[in-house]
């Protein structure tokens, strides 16, 4: 079948790039009743897209595209974060009319998002950045979004991502985030709190290997239990079904023979880098981030384990018990890291004036999204009984769970340092809570030293909101040691 002409057809909405997510999106969009136009870079494909599927409207000429879709112009960019996104951009603005919507759906940095929203506006177009969450599978049957652009153009493209969205029992998994970055922002930190799930997923599964020596099929079995409760998720699903895989040229599970290094897209990086910028602290995303990298220095580490040698080993106690404690130390780790996520986009929000309802980002990633998990059932409901609630843990439903869990996690930690098992997420969490409930740190030290050596000034207990001061400590130290 050749390519349709423009004037042949027309159509609703209009889709950039048929990469493996542009096609399944486009073809997601085309099922819940829309009429699609399709252009690529490379004409071929969207001769075989339209070959092969049918009713889709395909261009192999840009203005072409531009001039098949209906008023005001709807259409989703799936192509490469960075340039080629400005690229795309400049070629397409000139074709487009006031009014017109251009959706950036990949990974792009949110300021990028901004600049570009900013820039478009200026000629009367808008552009949406949007979080796009649930990979091949999302994009196809219902994926998590998370668009920020304008609040009234977003009325123009509700229906349609309503209907290609995945549903839970809370409604259609998007809504409008916030204007300019602020889509792109919520799906950084989405990506961020997934790597500190990650982590701790791994973590929890190598003590269960390690310290107990279970196999790859009996951690399967529990991860399978553990799903069927309050860990319930698509992380700890999909976990206990990689660990049943047979690897076919070895007859042994397949997770065992894949090599320990782990890579990053830079999401999470960013995550930390702004979590930074913003004096949001989020360790257990920041130690998952240098998990990833510690195990990319393979070759390093082999040797360093053949100089400083590794422990073997084992949990002499009772393994039943153990593996209860582990369960409840991945839970409360795992509610610290989503802690963490929300205060950092409640902190973004505030800081660009977005407006963020933090009830409805755990309410849009309950289906869909990679990080989809009953927990956020939870968050929504703690975000219901005060929408303000500056941090999870200050919920009574989460102090519950936590305090409740807190013995097995502080069991869990104590027994991996005896073991010489890393379990850098989970003790980063369990720092956290400890930290974020004392009522004093030792950094009042940290800022003696800081004004000893730079008079950097500090303030004063007996009056905490007066002006800083600084010290002469020459004066004040008293001579001690003979000195």
């Amino acid at each position: 079948m050749a390519t349709t002409s423009t004037a042949a057809k027309t159509a609703q909405f209009g889709v950039i790039g048929l990469g493996v997510m542009g096609q399944n999106l486009a073809l997601n969009i085309h099922d819940h009743g829309n009429s699609v136009a399709v252009w690529n870079l490379e004409p071929d494909m969207v001769d075989k897209f339209v070959h092969d599927h049918g009713d889709i409207v395909g261009n192999k000429d840009l203005k072409d595209f531009v001039q098949s879709l209906e008023r005001p112009r709807r259409m989703l960019m799936m192509i490469k974060a960075g340039d080629p996104v400005d690229q795309m951009l400049k070629k397409l603005a000139p074709l487009l009319s006031p009014g017109d919507i251009v959706i950036d759906g990949g990974n792009s940095w949110f300021k990028d998002t901004q600049r570009r929203e900013a820039e478009m506006r200026n000629v009367n177009l808008n552009f949406f950045g949007m979080g796009v969450s649930g990979g091949e599978e999302g994009a196809r049957h219902g994926p998590s979004l998370m668009p920020g652009g304008s609040k009234e153009a977003y009325e123009h493209l509700k229906p349609i991502l309503e209907s290609i969205a995945a549903k839970s029992d809370s409604g259609p998994c998007v809504t409008h985030c916030g204007p300019d970055g602020a889509g792109h922002f919520v799906k950084m930190v989405h990506n961020g709190i997934e790597y500190g799930d990650m982590q701790l997923i791994a973590e929890a599964y190598d003590l269960l290997r390690k310290a107990l020596g279970l196999t790859a099929s009996e951690i399967a079995d529990i991860f399978a239990q553990w799903n069927s409760g309050v860990m319930e998720s698509y992380l700890v699903e999909i976990t206990s079904q990689v660990l049943t895989a047979i690897d076919p040229q070895t007859n042994k599970p397949l997770v065992d023979q894949i090599l320990d290094k782990a890579g990053q897209k830079g999401t999470g990086k960013w995550t930390a880098q702004v979590a930074l910028d913003l004096a949001v602290p989020i360790p257990t995303i920041a130690a998952a981030i240098d998990a990833r990298v510690l195990s990319s220095m393979k070759d390093e580490r082999v040797q360093a384990s053949k100089v400083l040698g590794s422990s073997q080993m084992r949990y002499s106690g009772d393994k039943k018990q153990f593996v209860t404690a582990i369960h409840d130390a991945l839970y409360a780790a795992k509610i610290c890291s989503y802690a963490q996520g929300m205060s950092l986009i409640r902190a973004g929000s505030n800081e660009w004036n977005w407006g963020i309802v933090l009830r409805e980002m755990a309410r849009i990633w309950k289906a869909g999204c990679i990080i989809r998990a009953r927990l956020l059932d939870s968050i929504m409901k703690a975000f219901d009984r005060n929408p303000q609630l500056p941090n999870l843990l200050l919920d009574d439903e989460f102090k519950k769970a936590v305090r409740s869990a807190e013995g097995n996690w502080r069991k869990v930690i104590s027994t991996s340092v005896e073991l010489g098992i890393p379990v850098p997420a989970m003790s980063a969490s369990l720092a956290y809570f400890d930290s974020y409930r004392s009522a004093e740190l030792p950094q009042n030290l940290t800022q003696a030293q800081r004004d000893f050596f730079g008079a950097h000034t500090y303030q004063r207990k007996d009056d905490p909101q007066g002006k800083a001061v600084h010290t002469e400590w020459t004066s004040l130290i008293r001579k001690t040691g003979g000195k």
